[in-house]
């Protein structure tokens, strides 16, 4: 049996980041052999991550990476299931370190981020298993939005949990900011009115229709107040619709159509969003637990 020494924990701990009585058992089983130790502690973490992968993980932080040449950038929503974790080196380090992977692979969508190769030689999708285990919590890298354009490219976060980037055709970056600061702030669901789904506006007209019935009046006047909330809808949820956040006696048509502008397009990240969130009640989850203990 090979000696253990501290020096060799030292050393697998250097490398693979986990705590000293797990490196040293690690070594123990793989007698002393650190290349078998990294191995058997990334299928032992491997099999943790899988056991964690179905925890709610609706925390995280938005990446965004740009090209020096102005012409491609990404942004990518990595997610855990704490704040706390946010705030951590390893969680931070991987989230960047995605990121520049996504900009540098030429990946355009999360499957191909998945299985693009992180510096270590690593898949995005192992190393995030990797990371599960590493941290104890489920993490995931959920999403992810690429722009490659000879228009201006232009993002804006509002800290680490909203992400927006802006495709502006002519006007000037400063532009650009301002749209996707009021892409922040005010959560357009597309461009412009021709961007609506159909489906969208006649469910909306049903409703529309349907709190409109009591109200006694011809059904002409109906159609007609329908018809005046229907334009009011799209207004609230197209950007060009929307007052602009910094001057509201404005649009954002006018303001890029003053600017002789045009917007591609946009969008807009927020960490978690869509995520249906475990509601814990602690007060009768310890009183669960001590009636089980009582019996």
């Amino acid at each position: 049996m090979a000696e253990i020494t501290a020096a060799l924990v030292k050393d697998l701990r250097e490398r693979t980041g986990a705590g000293m009585m797990e490196c040293k058992k690690a070594l123990t089983e793989t007698n002393g052999d650190i290349e078998a130790a990294i191995e058997h502690m990334r299928k032992a973490g491997m099999a943790k991550a899988d056991k964690k992968a179905g925890r709610t993980a609706a925390e995280g932080l938005i990446i965004v990476k740009a090209a020096a040449d102005g012409k491609r950038l990404v942004m990518v929503e990595v997610n855990c299931e704490t704040d706390f974790v946010t705030k951590g080196d390893d969680f931070r380090n991987f989230a960047n370190a995605v990121g520049e992977v996504a900009l540098n692979s030429g990946a355009n969508d999360i499957d191909a981020l998945l299985a693009a190769k992180m510096p270590d030689g690593m898949t995005v999708a192992d190393a995030t298993k990797a990371l599960i285990a590493k941290i104890g919590e489920n993490s995931a890298v959920r999403r992810m939005v690429a722009y490659n354009s000879d228009n201006i490219l232009v993002n804006y976060l509002h800290g680490t949990r909203i992400g927006v980037v802006v495709e502006l055709q002519g006007g000037t970056a400063e532009l650009a900011r301002d749209i996707a600061m009021h892409v922040a702030a005010s959560r357009p669901q597309c461009v412009s009115e021709d961007q609506v789904p159909a489906e969208l506006i006649e469910k909306e007209r049903e409703i529309y229709t349907a709190q409109s019935a009591d109200s006694g009046k011809p059904a002409d006047i109906i159609a007609k107040m329908v018809d005046g909330r229907i334009k009011k809808f799209l207004k609230e949820v197209t950007l060009l619709g929307q007052p602009f956040v910094k001057n509201p006696d404005i649009s954002v048509e006018k303001l890029v159509k003053d600017a002789g502008a045009k917007v591609i397009g946009f969008t807009r990240f927020e960490v978690g969003e869509g995520i249906e969130k475990k509601t814990v009640n602690f007060a009768e989850e310890v009183a669960a637990q001590a009636a089980a203990t009582s019996k």
